[in-house]
């Protein structure tokens, strides 16, 4: 019987040499695979061709591309409980990343604020506090939030510093315990004005976690809104 030969794309092959680094720990995540001009100079290749091969490794989920920096072999995703009170702080050290904050805007609103949550509306009366937080892991984008805090049980907390757990702050500073969180998890595509926060140039689907958080009886400490990257993020939820 005459066997037929495979017509097997190039960018496909040398995608599959470079995965084949990535999978015998070569090349570890973190580390910066071959860029374009490499990929042209080793591999003797058009750029047309260097950049599916890029596009091909991104698309199989085994590298990402930062915008300005290059392309990286990815991290293992960050798993986070839909059922525990968990500060994102928390989240990043407990699977070995380096956290960090960027305060992108903070305001009072006298007027208060209010959101349907589970087919819920719940109600702050002000005034509140607006921050707008863009969260890494690595030096990575990795949340987008907008959180809205009761003033009336935090006073002044505009004059804290938001690089760190707002939890933290919580307890250390006003002595609030936190006792139950409320939130609706939704998957959507990022959207346009978002992009640009996590250096990406297209839109990748993303978790949207719209939350309302308690310190006691239908005391409500903070309401947020917030972006999970769907690349890096998987949601656990447990049913009893």
């Amino acid at each position: 019987m005459k066997r037929v030969k495979r017509n097997i794309p190039k960018y496909f092959t040398i995608s599959q040499e470079i995965i084949g680094k990535i999978r015998k720990g070569k090349l570890t995540p973190g580390m910066k695979v071959p860029s374009e001009n490499n990929i042209i100079r080793d591999y003797k290749v058009s750029n047309t061709t260097a950049r599916k091969i890029l596009l091909e490794m991104e698309s199989a989920g085994w590298v990402t591309k930062i915008k300005g920096r290059g392309t990286f072999v990815r991290q293992s995703n960050v798993l986070r409980s839909a059922n525990r009170i968990l500060s994102f702080t928390k989240n990043m050290i407990d699977f070995g990343y380096k956290p960090s904050t960027k305060v992108l805007e903070g305001r009072i609103l006298h007027h208060g604020y209010s959101a349907v949550i589970n087919r819920r509306r719940y109600v702050m009366k002000g005034p509140v506090y607006k921050i707008h937080r863009l969260r890494f892991a690595d030096d990575v984008p990795m949340m987008l939030e907008v959180r809205y805090i009761s003033l009336v049980l935090c006073p002044d907390i505009e004059k804290q510093n938001f690089e760190g757990s707002l939890y933290n702050i919580y307890e250390k500073e006003y002595h609030l315990h936190l006792t139950e969180v409320h939130q609706m998890l939704s998957t959507v595509m990022m959207d346009k004005s978002s992009l640009h926060f996590f250096d990406l140039e297209d839109s990748i689907p993303a978790f949207l976690i719209e939350g309302v958080t308690f310190c006691g009886r239908e005391m409500v400490l903070e309401m947020d809104e917030s972006i999970y990257r769907g690349d890096m993020y998987r949601f656990s939820v447990r049913a009893t």
